[in-house]
């Protein structure tokens, strides 16, 4: 049965095919820095009977070297039957295009993928004829993102990092590390990944939390409370800085309109805290700090972890 996770995992390729680059590096397998990616029709039916379909089917044409073909699996589970159909993807796509084609298989667990990897022997039992060997992607060689920073960096791969680990080792870390990157991504980047991850979390105990991350969050066009309070800040800021002629004017608007965003999600998540806790936040003017306080605020249960949270 399709899934949204399965969508998710295969569909990211398509739309996001730079993807490819740092994915196939992981994998030991380098592409050239420049590739031109089309997506093919993925339907390798012959006879109408028995409808064939592949998720995702690519056609690279890298800055060096031949073009080839790539088919894209999403497999949630072991299925004693994949090896023949992957191989006959291969044979179909080989024969149609005239042209070399590999098999990348996207799993979220890891004894899946472990499977995924083969070798998948075909043929009689004293003579294999053919043997299979996919790249095979998952929470075995994928890693974990747990810092904002890196998640900046390439939020594509911190992206699939989830999708990868969504049935094993996901943590809240790294949901909340790829959300404050995505609240400093352009907003179609930001609307784009965040449907994405929401699809590929359907099912899972991680989907409650990355909805909170979503209503909480400031997303560009999502018309929340909290981005209409970031916005208003930030234009009261802007407004001060040309009566004044100042840019201090608009760093405290900016400032202010974090500080608000922040005290509504305590209250908003249930977080109590004192006046000295409030008054704390109140007089800082340092964005970053806001910033981080904010992120915290998404995903932990006290104000001592919100402004102080443990080191190491």
């Amino acid at each position: 049965m399709v899934t949204c996770h399965h969508e998710a995992s295969h569909r990211i390729f398509q739309d996001r095919p730079e993807l490819l680059g740092p994915v196939f590096r992981m994998l030991g397998v380098p592409l050239p820095p420049k590739l031109a990616v089309d997506v093919l029709n993925s339907d390798v039916t012959e006879m109408r009977p028995v409808e064939r379909r592949i998720d995702s089917v690519l056609h690279i044409t890298p800055s060096e070297g031949k073009p080839f073909l790539l088919a894209i699996e999403a497999q949630g589970r072991k299925s004693a039957e994949k090896a023949a159909s992957w191989t006959y993807y291969l044979g179909y796509l080989t024969a149609k295009y005239q042209c070399p084609a590999n098999l990348l298989v996207v799993c979220a667990d890891a004894p899946t993928a472990h499977w995924a990897e083969g070798p998948f022997e075909l043929g009689g039992a004293n003579w294999p004829s053919l043997t299979l060997r996919p790249l095979v992607a998952g929470p075995h060689n994928i890693p974990l993102i747990t810092d904002p920073a890196e998640a900046a960096d390439d939020i594509a791969l911190a992206v699939f990092s989830v999708l990868t680990h969504a049935g094993h080792k996901l943590t809240h870390e790294t949901l909340r590390a790829l959300g404050a990157a995505l609240r400093k991504a352009d907003p179609r980047s930001s609307e784009y990944f965040f449907d994405i991850v929401n699809m590929g979390l359907a099912g899972t105990s991680h989907r409650a939390l990355w909805e909170d991350i979503m209503r909480a969050s400031y997303f560009p066009g999502s018309g929340t409370l909290l981005e209409r309070t970031f916005l208003e800040g930030e234009a009261e800021g802007q407004a001060k800085g040309k009566a004044e002629g100042k840019a201090e004017g608009k760093a405290e608007g900016m400032a202010e309109g974090r500080i608000s965003a922040l005290l509504r999600l305590l209250a908003a998540r249930g977080i109590p805290f004192a006046e000295a806790a409030e008054a704390r936040i109140r007089a800082c003017t340092d964005t970053d700090t806001l910033d981080a306080w904010f992120d915290r605020a998404l995903t932990v249960r006290t104000i001592a972890e919100v402004l102080d949270p443990p080191v190491g």
